[in-house]
């Protein structure tokens, strides 16, 4: 039995051809909707308010060098310590001891849950609600505790991952040898496993990146303002946004590196399979 296309003498597509029309169509839609855009925007607006030269100018010499910095050292404090907490909560996750376990997955459970920006304010009232209590290392060390301890919640379910994908052939060989159960995990697992995972927590510094803006909610001083608050500020002062233009894409200066680092490690671990 013949098809209508047939029957009616028109050849019928192949499937390549057809995507390759589709494929056409979709790209003209795309030109068709960029022209539309460009027809209607009003581009001397559109400077003035996200690309004014001289709060270009401003932002960039008035202390921006110390707000990268101080987004760098938000981040890279929080990230050390939720990768520590995040190594010994998986092990508690894997461990043959009940209550380890438990506990574990409570904590990963709970600040998974919760926003960073609500941990954030906790740990900026702390002092309010124990009185003379101080977070070592003032800003900084409650940025890093709050941040720290919510990316240990999403790094120990990676960590424990990769934990888990270390072959057991390769503990019990070390076992048998008469190596003691913690030698081997410090020694053979947990070396295979951060070279497994490392691609996802480098992601998980990414994040952390992107979590660190919100340390402004917690009023930072003059000294320790990250991009954010550094934004925030000058665009309030100057009724533009230009200034957060500028923080925007220094924070895209800081993580487009590492996402492009994540996408090298995972062709790599690809071609290694």
């Amino acid at each position: 039995m013949t098809s209508p296309a047939a029957a009616a003498g028109r050849p019928r597509l192949s499937p390549r051809k057809r995507a390759q029309r589709i494929r056409w169509v979709q790209y003209a839609l795309l030109v068709a909707v960029v022209i539309v855009l460009v027809s209607v925007a009003d581009f001397p607006q559109i400077q003035k308010v996200f690309f004014r030269g001289d709060l270009i100018h401003d932002a960039l010499t008035q202390g921006l060098g110390r707000a990268i910095l101080n987004t760098v050292i938000y981040a890279l404090g929080a990230f050390v310590l939720g990768l520590v907490i995040g190594t010994v909560l998986a092990l508690m996750r894997l461990s043959s001891v009940g209550p380890y376990r438990w506990l574990a997955g409570i904590y990963i459970e709970f600040f998974r849950g919760l926003p960073a920006i609500v941990v954030l304010i906790a740990f900026g009232l702390l002092p309010l609600a124990f009185p003379g209590m101080e977070i070592p290392f003032g800003t900084y060390g409650t940025v890093w505790s709050a941040l720290g301890i919510v990316a240990a919640a999403y790094m120990a379910e990676t960590i424990r991952a990769g934990i888990q994908a270390v072959p057991k052939g390769q503990v019990e060989a070390a076992r048998s040898l008469g190596m003691p159960a913690g030698a081997a995990t410090r020694k053979i697992v947990l070396p295979q496993a951060f070279r497994i995972v490392t691609p996802p927590l480098t992601n998980e510094l990414i994040l952390v990146v992107k979590d660190s803006s919100l340390a402004y909610i917690i009023g930072l001083s003059s000294t320790g303002f990250d991009l954010t608050k550094y934004g925030r500020d000058m665009a309030s002062t100057n009724a533009n946004l230009t200034p957060l233009v500028v923080a925007g894409l220094c924070y895209l200066l800081i993580t487009l590196p590492l996402t492009f680092l994540v996408r090298r490690m995972e062709r790599k671990a690809a071609k290694a399979r």
